[in-house]
């Protein structure tokens, strides 16, 4: 499945999916791990990734950068959901377990709580067996009046 393509019977909706379809073209490191969005709607996405040889670290477990890279893809996804252009003001992220190579790895973003531009995320991390990686907490800002996707009345980045 290309990255940007969702599987059927996962919450999305039309601007989300537009939204994270423009993201993924200019998100070189989510195409470099081969990161799949499955699922995304209004504060919320599912980012997908098969941890592989060029992912592990010195003693052959998924570098913790990795696992931190998939949290933050899935937090940015979920808090530019609305196309208002969102950046991450802070992540803190706990690792649980250990992932290896060949693990599926899920990444769930919510969206916890927004006020104006300010919001809260948690990310969970689980493998193929349901048991969890890591915990992520994003804060993220909105800039006012910039979007990530172009239309008629809106401007872009």
């Amino acid at each position: 499945m290309a990255m940007n393509e969702f599987d059927s019977g996962q919450r999305h909706d039309t601007m989300s999916q537009r939204v994270v379809q423009d993201m993924i073209t200019k998100d070189a490191l989510s195409e470099l791990f081969n990161m799949v969005v499955t699922a995304v709607g209004e504060g919320y996405a599912v980012v997908e990734m098969k941890v592989d040889e060029r992912m592990l670290n010195g003693f052959g477990l998924c570098h913790g950068g990795v696992i931190a890279a998939l949290s933050d893809s899935a937090f940015g996804f979920a808090c530019n959901s609305r196309n208002e252009l969102t950046v991450a003001s802070s992540i803190a992220i706990e690792f649980l377990n250990s992932a290896a190579k060949d693990d599926l790895l899920v990444a769930t973003a919510n969206e916890v709580s927004l006020k104006s531009r300010l919001g809260l995320y948690q990310v969970k991390v689980v493998n193929q067996k349901s048991e969890v990686v890591a915990l992520m907490t994003g804060r993220s800002y909105k800039l006012e009046g910039r979007y990530v996707v172009q239309d008629d009345h809106q401007g872009g980045l």
